[in-house]
């Protein structure tokens, strides 16, 4: 059964009126900007420092993805959360687990895109000036 924790991002992010708008890896880590709802100057940037998977995928899928039982703990338009029990956890490698160590899954949601990251490092949240179309640099 997926239990979802709401996660404090730093800022009030309306999740059903934000969006995914850039996506980049590092070496050993990875950045993901969102649109700030209201806010055309920033955006939020969560980034990962460890390796960490990572599916990005539509809301229609996301809802129709066969789980045990309803989704405990979803707070209407929140935007980020760690999740437990949930299907893309389950789903992924033992091998890579291994590797790597233990593993937490996260998972941010806007209106249009959902992104899952399986990392065993946890997010960290910035707010960063819009500096090129909504992308930060």
């Amino acid at each position: 059964m997926p239990r979802y924790i709401p996660i404090n991002a730093g800022v009030y992010l309306k999740a059903s009126h934000s969006d995914l708008v850039n996506i980049g890896w590092r070496q050993l880590g990875l950045d993901a900007d969102f649109i700030i709802p209201g806010d055309t100057e920033h955006f939020l940037r969560v980034s990962f420092e460890r390796q960490s998977i990572v599916r990005l995928v539509d809301e229609m899928p996301l809802s129709t993805e066969q789980e045990d039982s309803p989704d405990l703990g979803l707070i209407s338009d929140h935007f980020a959360y760690r999740v437990e029990g949930a299907a893309f956890e389950r789903a992924q490698s033992q091998i890579w687990r291994d590797a790597v160590g233990p593993a937490v899954h996260f998972r941010f949601i806007t209106g249009w895109t959902c992104m899952d990251v399986l990392s065993p490092g946890a997010p960290s949240f910035k707010v960063l000036p819009d500096l090129a179309d909504g992308i930060g640099g």
